[in-house]
């Protein structure tokens, strides 16, 4: 078991990626703390992952609440070794003047802000405790944009950039900071992606990767197992693009 004996939190956890990537991390020893702000689909979430789960509701975008989830994972497990920020949401695909403002503001609240707030919360926990890893869930949208998601994209590009200055800042802690960047995948946001989920769009969506699929939560846990496992001592500071040859 590659994650015997950590503790690993997961933002967004009670389905999608979150969930693919909770359920590997417990498979392979972790114990999981599941948030989202469903906070009764995290609770199904975690009784059916098992014993070493455990749901907290949390709105990412709201520093109070993400305070409060923190310190119930560290009531619950004591200490902490991973931290996983992969809630997210965009707005519908168009026009990019269509959007609102509260849209706007919304995603970068999940998708950006999330992400200082929970450094804020947990990396004093980790230079206490002498280290620890942080991965961030970017998009292959901040790397190769696709039209009519500029805002979403915009949000995503900046959790690629903040993943790679986080490392260098927070080296000198022994706290590895990295990203994976997913192709679409077969999630609740795919058609939010599409702007309509029809046979159509999904083959349009697909042509664009070379590998001929859209992801899936699997190949999302997989990439997180080895960034946030011992076997990736060495690796701070990347992206790693899991797209199926999307950005090539």
């Amino acid at each position: 078991m590659r994650l015997k004996g950590k503790t690993a939190l997961i933002t967004g956890a009670a389905q999608g990626f979150g969930l693919g990537i909770a359920e590997t991390f417990a498979r392979e020893g972790a114990r999981v703390a599941v948030l989202d702000i469903n906070a009764d689909k995290a609770k199904e979430a975690a009784k059916a992952i098992g014993r070493k789960a455990f749901a907290v509701g949390c709105d990412v975008g709201k520093g109070k609440s993400v305070d409060k989830a923190v310190e119930r994972v560290l009531a619950k497990f004591g200490r902490l070794d991973i931290v996983i920020n992969n809630a997210g949401i965009s707005h519908r695909n168009q026009p990019m003047l269509d959007v609102s403002e509260e849209e706007f503001d919304r995603v970068f609240a999940v998708n950006v802000k999330s992400i200082y707030l929970m450094a804020r919360a947990t990396v004093p926990h980790f230079r206490e405790h002498g280290g620890g890893v942080i991965l961030n869930i970017g998009s292959t949208a901040g790397i190769r944009p696709r039209p009519g998601l500029t805002w979403y994209n915009g949000s995503k590009g900046a959790v690629n950039l903040l993943s790679k200055s986080m490392a260098v800042e927070l080296a000198p802690d022994r706290i590895r900071v990295n990203a994976i960047a997913p192709v679409a995948g077969e999630t609740p946001l795919l058609a939010t992606f599409m702007g309509e989920d029809t046979p159509e769009k999904r083959a349009q969506f697909k042509a664009t990767i070379p590998w001929g699929r859209l992801s899936t939560p699997q190949d999302m846990a997989n990439a997180a197992l080895y960034l946030c496992s011992d076997d990736a001592e060495m690796v701070t500071g990347t992206v790693l693009a899991v797209d199926g040859g999307r950005c090539i």
